[in-house]
C-alpha cells in the first residue's frame, strides 16, 4: 500500500511516500520511496522545490507562484511525472496523512478527515494561524487530485498531550480562562510520542514501565515528561512560544515585561508577536543567527554575545529538565532529538552535566560520534541517555496504517 504524508509548515511543505506491504507494518522506519520539499523563504515570489527518490534521482527547480495550493499541486505531480516519477498514476495512493499542529481540546487522537473535522481544524486557526490553514490546504489539494473518497488522516501535534493532568494543563489565572479554552496544550507531540516508542525498543522494555524525558531541540524546542506512555507535563503551552529558549522564540518570559513595553514604549500586539516569535531566542541574544552551529562558531572566535546566548540556552534547558524530572519522580532515560538534540554533542554534554547526582554518566566518546538511535551513557549509568532521530513523517504514516486497518 502507498501512504502519502504531507507535513506543512508556515513557510514550507514537506511530503513523502511510503510503499508498504498490505498487511505488514515494519518495526523500524523504512526509507521513503519519494521525498519532496518546497521552501518559499529565500526569494520573494519564488519557491524552491527539491525532490529525491530511493533510486538516487534528485530534482531541483524554482517555481513562480503566489498560491500555496498550486505549489503543493506541482510538488505532488512529481510523484507521477518528470524524472522523479515513482507512480504510474495518482490513483495508486491508498491513503494520505497530514500533520495538523493544533487540535485543541476536541482531538485526542488521529482521526479520518471529514467535512466536520476540517471545519473544527479551521475553527482553531486563531490558535495556530501560521499552520492550521496550511494543513487544511494540503487536504484540499488531495481532494482536487483524488476526490473526496480517498481516506485522509489528520494527525495532531497536540493530541499526545491531551491526557496531561489538569494541574499541569491549567494556567493559574481566572478559572474562566479554562472555560474559554485558554490552557496548556503542548506541541511537538508527534515527535515526543515517536521518540518514547523508539526508546522502549532501544531499551528492550515496555513503554508502560518507563519514566522518560524527551528533549525536542530544533529551531523550536520543547520537553515532555512521559510516564507509562503518556505525556504528564511539557514545556510548551497555549502556544509554541512558552517554555525553553528557542531559535528565534523567547520561550517563557515575565508577562509583566509585555505590559511594561505596551505602557512605556507603546508596543502593539503585532509588534510584541514579532519580537517574541521572530527576534528573540538565540538570534535575539547573539545578534548573529538562530542556528546553533553559527552560535558555536562565533563562540570559538570569542564572541561574548554568542557565549551568553549558549549559556542562557543551557540554563533554560537544565531548568526545564529539572521541572520534568519533578513531574515524574524519577527517570529511566533522557532522550535528545531534532536538529540540535541529534547533532550537538556540546549541548547534550552540558545538559547532562547537571544531573550527575542522579547517577547519570555520559560516555564522552559515544556522545561525540554523532550518534543516532543509540544509548550514549556509560554501562554503569543509572539513567540511560539516548539520541533518537525523530521521524514525524513515519509516525504519521503509522497512524494512517493503523486507522486503515481498524476500519
Amino acid at each position: 500500500m502507498n501512504i502519502l504524508v504531507l507535513n506543512a509548515g508556515s513557510s514550507s511543505q514537506k511530503s513523502c511516500l511510503y510503499a508498504l506491504k498490505q498487511n505488514v507494518l515494519p518495526s523500524q522506519p523504512p526509507e521513503p520511496l519519494w521525498e519532496a520539499q518546497i521552501d518559499w523563504t529565500h526569494q520573494q515570489g519564488v519557491a524552491e522545490l527539491k525532490v529525491k527518490t530511493t533510486t538516487g534521482v534528485v530534482l531541483k527547480d524554482e517555481l513562480s507562484s503566489v498560491s500555496r495550493v498550486n505549489l503543493t499541486l506541482q510538488m505532488l505531480e512529481t510523484l507521477w511525472s518528470r524524472e522523479t516519477q515513482v507512480l504510474e498514476k495518482p490513483q495508486q495512493i491508498d491513503i494520505v496523512g497530514h500533520r495538523v499542529v493544533h487540535g485543541g481540546e476536541k482531538f485526542r487522537s488521529s482521526t479520518l478527515v471529514t467535512p466536520e473535522v476540517k471545519a473544527a481544524i479551521a475553527s482553531l486557526t486563531e490558535l495556530a494561524p501560521a499552520h492550521n490553514p496550511a494543513n487544511l490546504e494540503g487536504m484540499e489539494v488531495v481532494e482536487q487530485i483524488l476526490g473526496t473518497e480517498l481516506p485522509q488522516v489528520a494527525v495532531f501535534d497536540t493530541a499526545f498531550h491531551t491526557q496531561m493532568p489538569l494541574a499541569a494543563a491549567t494556567y493559574p489565572g481566572p478559572y474562566e480562562w479554562l472555560n474559554k479554552g485558554i490552557r496548556r496544550y503542548g506541541f511537538h507531540g508527534i515527535s515526543h510520542q515517536y521518540c518514547a516508542q523508539q526508546a522502549a525498543q532501544l531499551l528492550g522494555r515496555e513503554l508502560k514501565h518507563l519514566r522518560l524525558i524527551t528533549c525536542h531541540l530544533g529551531n523550536g524546542c520543547s520537553l515532555a515528561a512521559i510516564r507509562e506512555g503518556y505525556s504528564v507535563d511539557t514545556t510548551m503551552g497555549f502556544t509554541p512560544l512558552e517554555g525553553l529558549m528557542m531559535g528565534t522564540r523567547s520561550g517563557s518570559v515575565d508577562p509583566g515585561i509585555l505590559i511594561h513595553l505596551m505602557r512605556q514604549d507603546n508596543y502593539t500586539a503585532d509588534e510584541l508577536d514579532q519580537v517574541l516569535n521572530k527576534a528573540s531566542g538565540l538570534k535575539g541574544i547573539s545578534g548573529i543567527s538562530a542556528d546553533m552551529r553559527q552560535i558555536m562558531t562565533a563562540l570559538t572566535e570569542g564572541n561574548s554575545r554568542a557565549r551568553l546566548a549558549l549559556e542562557i540556552y543551557i540554563h533554560r534547558l537544565r531548568s526545564g529538565i529539572g521541572a520534568m524530572l519533578a513531574s515524574l519522580g524519577g527517570l529511566d532515560a533522557l532522550i535528545f532529538t531534532a536538529g540540535i538534540g541529534e547533532n550537538s554533542s556540546d549541548v547534550r554534554a552540558a545538559a547532562c552535566e547537571s544531573f550527575e547526582f542522579l547517577g547519570l554518566k555520559l560516555d564522552p566518546q559515544k556522545n561525540i560520534r554523532s550518534p543516532e538511535d543509540r544509548d550514549i551513557a556509560t554501562a554503569n549509568s543509572k539513567v540511560r541517555v539516548l539520541v533518537i532521530h525523530t521521524q514525524e513523517d513515519w509516525a504519521i504514516a503509522q497512524e494512517c496504517w493503523h486507522l486503515l486497518h481498524s476500519n
